[in-house]
């Protein structure tokens, strides 16, 4: 008898197998990549040292550092006090104060109305419609920032004096002297607010036109149903949309007038700046100066809270929605957009830019070119200190930047935020006034026995680090804004630490702003002139020094072959801008 023996379950021989077809998973690119693949990057390594509270502890010794310039400021305003001091404040608050605030509220306004005149105009034309040269214009129209204002200021002194070329026509043409006519003055408040204008509106620019560009078309069609017509379209819809962008433009030009010393010392404007310079120099009271330092300091934490309270719970997180597409001009309209556009450029770079090459000229004519640089070699050295100096700035800020702005991300403690935020208000004050607490603070420096700091370079870059750390920590801010704060605590609750993310999510998606935010920051560094002015070692010029030393003078010609060094070397970070901006 045969006994039948039962199958074993599971055996390779009698276990039933699914018939699944493979699957092809299509390559993705890694700009494409969904939130899931940053994330399984971030948790294939082990977790960290760090963590949210240590981040915030080291970021804020950072800020705390960036800010010292600053503090010793105020602790001087504070601690300083003394009859004579006293004395000198009080004769300042009583003949020459109020007229030095008053001043600087008229430069701010007339700046302002520049720049966002040119700046939101020229972003909108350039987003939202499409005629021939637009591609060229897009381009050019960023160039402006790579000219000094106070070499503006130079340049279109020399061309507008009444010794200049085109009141020298005028009184050929119409046979008039001088004084039988008018004309404007172009070393005035106007004329400073038009050069601060002109040189500060690509900030506008950059900030508004990407905000203009990526306005949903949904939405525009969905008050386009609702009755709405063009220009209430963009006025009701297209506008606010853009007002974060415009804002916190707009608190970067203003930090940046009140800042300004170069234009308005050489066009003699009495602003809160040029008095500072004024008591500290003049009066040799750097407790006077450090007090007059509060009420500027005041101004830009004004700035400050307008701009983050307008913004108020507002978010940007991109989700991609379908942009609005670039109406067609007709030719009589694409004429008009093209005037408008290349005013800007014009005024703001190629006028500028031919004066100096005509000063250039008529040196090279003289003979007296290579006179000034002891035949080139000088000039040559002085250009590598420029480049030197602004690649090591560059290479300081961006990092303690990023720093400051990720710690400011993940923590929910206050004081990191405000730590943070009184760290950027020194993009507004004065070099001159940062420069007087970098010098307090050396003091200390000579009593600790190293006070050889003062013989280096050091000290200047500390001052890069007070002045343009806001430039990099706002650009940077805005980038980490864009990546939604699921992605980290999505990586977080997997296992991974904040270094972790930072380096494996959120570096492959900053790697533009970053890219961004360190070229602005070498073309404000190159352009620095009064904190270089006072703390460069000895013998250690760079270009902006060279130049204003001429202009002082009253070399402009002599001025012209610094100045056009200068826009050279700061053309190509430009430019590069300009191609990220594309």
């Amino acid at each position: 008898m045969t006994q039948t023996l039962p199958k074993i379950i599971g055996t390779p021989e009698t276990t039933p197998q699914p018939s699944v077809k493979p699957s092809i998973q299509p390559s993705i690119p890694l700009s494409m990549q969904p939130a899931s693949h940053y994330i399984a990057k971030a948790i294939s390594r082990p977790r960290g040292l760090h963590t949210r509270t240590g981040l915030a502890w080291v970021a804020s010794l950072v800020a705390l550092v960036v800010a010292a310039p600053l503090l010793a400021v105020i602790v001087r305003a504070f601690l300083g006090s003394d009859a004579e001091s006293n004395n000198n404040l009080a004769h300042l608050f009583s003949t020459v104060v109020p007229g030095f605030m008053l001043n600087t509220f008229a430069l701010a306004l007339g700046v302002l109305t520049v720049a966002l005149t040119a700046g939101v105009g020229s972003a909108w034309i350039i987003a939202a419609y499409d005629f021939i040269g637009r591609a060229v214009l897009a381009r050019l129209l960023v160039l402006p920032l790579a000219i000094p204002a106070f070499v503006m200021a130079y340049a279109y002194t020399d061309f507008f004096d009444v010794s200049g070329p085109v009141q020298t026509l005028l009184r050929t043409i119409s046979g008039l002297a001088v004084g039988q006519y008018w004309f404007p003055e172009i070393r005035s408040i106007p004329g400073a607010a038009l050069m601060l204008g002109l040189a500060l509106y690509p900030y506008v620019y950059m900030l508004v036109r990407p905000a203009f560009s990526e306005r949903s078309a949904t939405l525009a069609e969905a008050a386009r149903t609702l009755g709405l017509r063009r220009y209430q379209l963009w006025w009701r819809v297209t506008l606010p949309v853009a007002r974060p962008a415009i804002v916190a433009s707009s608190a970067l030009v203003l930090m940046e007038t009140l800042a300004d010393f170069g234009t308005v010392a050489y066009f003699s404007v009495d602003t809160l700046a040029a008095g500072i310079y004024r008591a500290w120099q003049g009066m040799g009271d750097q407790t006077s100066a450090a007090r007059l330092s509060l009420i500027l300091l005041s101004m830009v934490f004004l700035v400050l809270w307008i701009e983050r309270a307008q913004r108020g719970r507002m978010v940007a997180h991109g989700r991609q929605p379908r942009p609005a597409p670039r109406a067609k001009l007709s030719a009589t309209r694409a004429c008009l957009a093209i005037g408008f556009c290349s005013v800007w450029v014009v005024l703001g770079f190629l006028l500028p830019t031919g004066l100096l090459l005509m000063g250039l000229f008529s040196q090279w004519q003289e003979g007296q070119l290579g006179l000034h640089f002891a035949g080139g070699a000088k000039f040559v050295q002085i250009a590598l200190n420029s480049g030197m100096l602004a690649l090591a700035g560059t290479a300081v800020i961006v990092p303690a930047a990023l720093l400051v702005a990720y710690a400011c991300r993940l923590s929910r403690h206050p004081w990191v935020h405000r730590v943070a935020l009184f760290s950027t208000s020194g993009y507004a004050i004065p070099g001159l006034v940062l420069a007087v607490g970098l010098l307090l603070i050396a003091r200390g420096f000579d009593w600790l026995g190293i006070g050889w700091i003062r013989a280096t370079i050091i000290l200047v870059l500390l001052a890069y680090m007070a002045r343009f750390f806001a430039v990099a920590f706002q650009a940077i801010t805005a980038g980490l804004g864009r990546i939604a704060p699921n992605m980290d605590d999505s990586a977080r609750s997997l296992g991974a630490d904040p270094l972790v993310v930072l380096r494996r999510i959120h570096w492959p998606q900053l790697k533009p702003t970053l890219a961004a935010a360190g070229l602005l920051v070498f073309v404000d560094c190159l352009k620095e002139l009064p904190a270089t002015l006072v703390l460069r070692p000895f013998n250690f010029d760079t270009l902006a020094v060279v130049a204003y030393n001429y202009a002082s003078d009253e070399r402009l010609a002599a001025a012209a072959a610094p100045a056009l060094a200068l826009i050279v070397i700061g053309l190509i970070p430009t430019l590069w801008l300009a191609r990220a901006q594309k």
